[in-house]
């Protein structure tokens, strides 16, 4: 299992409009073979510990394998994402991992 933690900072005041389009996004990331997983996230209301900010969002991912992941990387509905959001993006970390042993 290949777990993958996407944190998203969009430029100011832009969180909404590509979260927008990451939902929109999401039903045929659902649909690649291989996905266990994939989902934002944002700081939870009232709690406690760091916080990613208000321009922030976490995806939080989980693939059957990493030629999985690799190809969901490659698919055209993830190029065409990524052109409709480059310009409101600040900055983008991809963070794969696996299960510690």
């Amino acid at each position: 299992m290949i777990h993958v933690l996407a944190i998203i900072t969009t430029k100011p005041g832009k969180r909404e409009e590509v979260l927008s389009l990451f939902r929109a996004n999401m039903p045929a990331v659902h649909a690649e073979a291989g996905c266990v997983e994939y989902g934002p996230v944002i700081d939870a209301e009232g709690g406690f510990g760091a916080k990613f900010g208000g321009d922030t969002f976490v995806v939080v991912e989980k693939w059957e394998s990493l030629d999985h992941l690799k190809a969901h990387a490659a698919s055209p509905h993830m190029a065409e994402y990524g052109a409709k959001t480059k310009d409101l993006l600040a900055n983008r970390e991809i963070h794969v991992c696996q299960p510690a042993a």
